[in-house]
């Protein structure tokens, strides 16, 4: 080891760093390197042990990394690599910082040492960068260096950099709801907190004073955008000091010392119940952002070969040699047996099975509670009580909470019953822990949902997505993660919400209040549509929605809530419709209109009107759209031999191409006549009555397509 010398430039960036900091040579892997030493590294009440540990996990780590940049040479795997250089302290110390199978634990991309460090395995992770068959974050489904462990509460994170603090906030709303002394950890950089559900989480956390702490590992660079075109406050803490109930500490990332009485203490903090916490780390990326990116082209090579003689690892190791903890043979002893350890669970990886991809249909959605067959749909009596649509939704919520006290909802003025008072009397009867008023952030209120239900598999969260459909596109990316959830992690976590959404028109609303979505959902694999069209059918399939797992989009035609003619019998706390099976509203035999919705009664009235001429309809209600009935409607064409499809939805993108297309496929040979749609028009519907007159579907564009279908 050489004598060290004084450096001429202060070193800066952290309150915890050595000012006038001293560089040293230093022999590794039998070359001499230098090491500004930059970090204080105080093992004051550190035992021996516990150092040597450390070095060993941080060293395996680091070898790791260069194991993965080794095989994207090779072109045998990891195709997307995020080294983790130079985050060494901060990520060492959140790995150990987080209690397997007690916290929850959400790494990002860059968290190589924090998941090595946490309990995921050398193997595992070499089996996650080569996207093999047993990876356990979900059999190579995801991106590689997307380190998961499911099992232990690791979390299989979105590459949507960020969008887990959501889900960090969502989980600890549910530790804080269960009175468990566990903790949500959020690991991400610097740039991710400047997306918007960042502050989101941050906003709800604060507000509701929950145990969650948000690790923010800042290297001053998002890809190749500097810290400086990120955000006014270069220490990005800065940002979030003006949030009630938030305690935030400074931390030297490249120091695991520092950062793990940070962490501490900022754990301590959040479990108090005094609001959560915020370390910011003060780190150095010493490699690309990834393997797709060139750091030379804008970065200078004095600033690169600064950061590189601030290597974590090198001050580590110079530290335990300076100060004797051990010798350097006994330290080549422990680099050595770390890299046999990577040549041994390379080889088992490298021997293990590769992604099926064969397998992609499985986990797409998990089985729901009831399904097509079972016996739970029957005829209701013909004198039962007549309720409206809207109190056959409400009464089954209260049924279904009554009996599961593990069912929460929330969203946007919950606390008054509602926008449409769909949950009276619910916030009175369960109280504000189970029912409750979201900020107006739709991401938020879809994101925490998501978060919360990862708290155990008997969870159930139903959310009110936003107060008309037409609002609900912020949240639409939180949406994506619930879709493929299941997915992704090869079946290991499952969302379990149902968002239910107000939608349509007819109530003279305007833009923003009659837009209809459900096009767009069915476009999503993974979550389940519905869209119900009378009172017991509301009841039927919200029950089956809340009892299944999965996501599912709840739409709730509000011109129906109170309309007569979707008004039906009070149903039984067993009455059960399950997904994806249509309903026969009126029998015929001339022509099938194909329907859902509004546009279900305006068919029942256009078919009224029809039958005057001598034209016999059938009407089938899909009620579900994803899945949707194929069966029902394609043996109704083979009777009837003409179709018209209608929904309120405009007719260009909407869901009736996606069923034309099918009867044309399935059944053309049936056909006297084309496949005909109706709908609204392809305009955005204004506020005027007449807009909404000439606009929207009515029952006389159903009558005159059904005439024309008959014409040919």
């Amino acid at each position: 080891m050489a004598k060290s010398t004084k450096s001429t430039k202060s070193t800066k960036n952290t309150k915890e760093s050595i000012q006038n900091s001293d560089i040293v040579v230093m022999n590794y892997m039998g070359h001499d390197v230098e090491v500004e030493l930059y970090s204080k590294f105080d093992f004051t009440g550190i035992d021996k042990k516990t150092i040597i540990d450390w070095y060993k996990i941080n060293h395996l780590g680091r070898r790791l990394d260069e194991k993965a940049a080794l095989y994207l040479k090779m072109a045998k795997g990891w195709s997307y690599h995020a080294p983790f250089g130079g985050h060494d302290g901060i990520q060492l110390a959140l790995g150990k910082s987080f209690r397997p199978k007690k916290d929850f634990l959400f790494p990002y991309y860059r968290d190589m040492l924090t998941s090595l460090a946490g309990g995921i395995t050398v193997e595992e992770i070499i089996l996650n960068g080569l996207s093999k068959d047993t990876d356990v974050a979900g059999g190579g489904r995801h991106m590689s260096n997307h380190f998961a462990k499911p099992s232990i509460n690791i979390q299989n994170v979105s590459s949507c950099t960020g969008n887990h603090s959501l889900h960090a906030a969502g989980v600890a709303r549910a530790i804080k709801r269960y009175n468990d002394d566990a903790v949500a950890l959020y690991s991400g950089g610097e740039s991710a907190c400047s997306e918007g559900y960042f502050f989101e989480a941050v906003n709800i956390s604060t507000l509701e004073q929950l145990p969650v702490v948000f690790v923010i590992q800042n290297n001053k660079y998002g890809i190749s955008v500097p810290l400086v075109d990120q955000t006014a406050n270069q220490t990005v803490s800065d940002n979030f000091s003006g949030f009630k109930n938030i305690k935030i500490f400074e931390a030297d990332g490249r120091d695991p010392f520092d950062s793990y009485k940070k962490i501490q203490e900022a754990v301590a903090y959040a479990k108090s119940g005094a609001g959560p916490a915020m370390v910011h780390a003060d780190c150095d990326r010493i490699g690309s952002h990834s393997n797709s990116d060139r750091h030379e082209l804008y970065r200078s090579e004095e600033e690169r070969n600064t950061v590189k003689r601030r290597d974590p690892l090198m001050q580590f190791r110079w530290h335990i040699l300076n100060r004797k903890i051990l010798t350097e043979k006994q330290l080549i002893a422990i680099e050595e047996e770390n890299k046999e350890t990577i040549f041994k669970a390379a080889d088992l990886a490298e021997a293990a099975p590769e992604a099926n991809g064969k397998s992609w249909v499985d986990f797409i959605l998990p089985e729901p509670f009831v399904k097509p067959g079972d016996n739970t749909e029957f005829e209701l009596p013909s004198d039962s009580e007549q309720i409206h649509f809207i109190e056959s939704i409400n009464n089954t919520l209260k049924e279904e909470f009554r009996s599961n006290p593990d069912t929460y909802l929330w969203g946007q003025d919950i606390g008054k019953g509602g926008v449409f008072n769909v949950v009276k009397g619910m916030p009175e009867e369960f109280g504000k822990l189970r029912v409750f008023n979201a900020p107006i952030a739709e991401d938020s209120i879809v994101g925490s949902a998501n978060g919360f239900t990862r708290y155990n598999d008997k969870v159930r969260v139903v959310i009110e997505g936003a107060e008309f459909a037409d609002y609900f596109w912020p949240a639409m990316e939180q949406l994506i993660e619930c879709s493929h959830d299941y997915w992704r992690t090869k079946g290991q976590f499952s969302p379990n919400v149902v968002i239910r959404l107000a939608s349509g028109g007819y109530i003279q609303g305007g833009l923003y209040h009659s837009q209809n979505l459900e096009a767009t959902f069915t476009t999503i694999p993974g979550i389940r549509v519905v869209n119900p069209a009378f009172a017991e059918d509301a009841a039927g399939l919200m029950r089956n929605a809340i009892r299944s797992k999965g996501t599912t989009l709840f739409l709730e035609p509000k011109f129906l809530y109170n309309f007569k003619y979707a008004s039906g019998p009070k149903t039984p706390e067993n009455y059960i419709i399950p997904f994806g099976k249509a309903k026969i509203r009126k029998t015929g035999s001339d022509v099938t209109i194909v329907a859902y919705g509004t546009a279900v009664h305006l068919s029942l009235f256009a078919a009224e009107d029809l039958a005057k001429e001598g034209v016999n309809v059938e009407v089938i209600d899909l009620r579900s759209l994803a899945p949707w009935d194929k069966e029902t409607v394609l043996e109704s064409v083979r009777k009837t031999n003409r179709v018209v499809v209608a929904h309120e939805d405009r007719v260009t993108g909407g869901f009736g191409g996606e069923i034309s297309s099918t009867i044309m496929t399935e059944a053309f040979s049936y056909l006297d006549a084309p496949v005909l749609r109706v709908g609204s028009k392809d305009v955005h519907v204004g506020f005027a009555k007449s807009y909404e007159s000439e606009i929207l579907l009515t029952k006389k564009d159903i009558f005159e397509t059904v005439k024309k279908v008959l014409s040919f």
